[in-house]
């Protein structure tokens, strides 16, 4: 099971490792094999995350995310994605900004750090989003229960996570123009961008998970109703299995998808640029560590780990939190891509552990 899995991820292993060879020597291997650990240890939440939403789709849709969803995650966010954005900041062609890449990458690395304020601040909302979404919901499963009642009851009032994602990106626009005033008028119209950029973040999530929950809630409305037809009619006595998406449900829940993949790739993506500034190592090394998250996602479906460990859940979630509150401050401060990603594997182990307790407990019950 675990070979047949992460055949693919072994593979696009081997590949990319020969092509940094063949591309810049035995150094480029290193480097390679760098950015593809940096890739994992950061975005294992990641991986948790959409297990908890690819369980949902049925065998087809997993498929697609494993196969057109790894090329959009690898080439998209990973190659083209940083292009795309000194592009826009520089406002140059495409093809200068691929020129700019692989001819003067200390420049192209100089307008990709230009250009961070707004990605961190698209990504941070959109990851916020999904934090306080969760934290806001009353769940009959509760991790941190002294913390999350308060908070499920707190979420009863309307559109609450949306007013407190909108003051943190006022706090964290106000903060970085402050802090832009104090160095100069160079950057004095960032924190437009900033605000900018988190309210394009924040509509992006509203718009994507806003169509794949109401698709969801439309396929099992559907399924509920044919239960009841069935059981007037006398033909089963009880519920059958948990609905699968398909259709329309499970093409904008895919989109929901890619939309978190991509802000979760822009920690990677930045934090790529302390290890090197070649766009083609950046590509191949990332790339290869998102076919693992791929494969793990697919992993944690087809095993139940998230049915088996119930916390885990719980635990990537408050990842998110971590990281979209990093993500924010990392738009006045730098932090190290390992505290980054050391805050994200502490909680999932302690979600972890604390499933593994409740587990034991629970058969000694019994």
């Amino acid at each position: 099971m675990l070979l047949k899995t992460f055949r693919w991820a072994f593979a696009v292993t081997a590949v990319g490792l020969a092509a940094g060879v063949l591309y810049d020597g035995w150094t480029a291997l290193g480097i390679v094999a760098i950015l593809s650990v940096l890739e994992i240890s950061l975005s294992f939440d990641n991986a948790v995350i959409n297990a908890g939403i690819l369980k949902k789709m049925n065998a087809f849709w997993q498929k697609i995310f494993l196969t057109v969803g790894i090329v959009i995650a690898v080439f998209g966010m990973r190659l083209v994605f940083p292009v795309v954005i000194v592009a826009i900041s520089a406002r140059l062609s495409p093809w200068n900004a691929v020129d700019l890449a692989l001819t003067d990458k200390d420049r192209y690395q100089e307008l990709v750090t230009d250009a961070h304020p707004s990605i961190a601040a698209f990504g941070g909302m959109f990851l916020l989003m999904i934090f306080l979404d969760f934290v806001f919901e009353d769940r009959e499963i509760k991790w941190l229960g002294w913390l999350e009642r308060p908070l499920a009851r707190l979420g009863s009032v309307d559109m609450l996570s949306v007013c407190i994602a909108l003051i943190v990106l006022l706090a964290s626009s106000l903060t970085f123009g402050a802090h832009a005033h104090q160095h100069g008028g160079t950057h004095a119209d960032k924190a437009e961008t900033v605000l900018l950029a988190g309210i394009a973040g924040l509509i992006t999530y509203m718009v994507v998970g806003g169509l794949s929950g109401f698709f969801e809630r439309k396929l099992e409305d559907e399924e509920e109703r044919e239960n009841e037809a069935e059981e007037a009619a006398g033909r089963t006595g009880g519920r059958g299995a948990p609905v699968k998406l398909a259709g329309k449900a499970a093409f904008f829940m895919f989109l929901y998808l890619e939309v978190l993949d991509a802000s979760f790739s822009f920690d990677g993506v930045i934090g790529a640029f302390a290890i090197t500034n070649d766009i083609v190592l950046m590509a191949l090394g990332l790339g290869i560590g998102a076919m693992y998250v791929r494969s793990l996602t697919v992993y944690l479906v087809r095993q139940g780990t998230l049915d088996d460990y119930v916390y885990l859940e719980h635990g990537a979630h408050y990842a998110i939190g971590a990281l979209s509150l990093i993500l924010l401050v990392t738009i006045r401060y730098q932090i190290n891509e390992i505290v980054t990603g050391l805050v994200g594997v502490v909680l999932i182990g302690a979600s972890f552990w604390s499933s593994v307790r409740r587990n034991r407990a629970l058969r000694t019950a019994a």
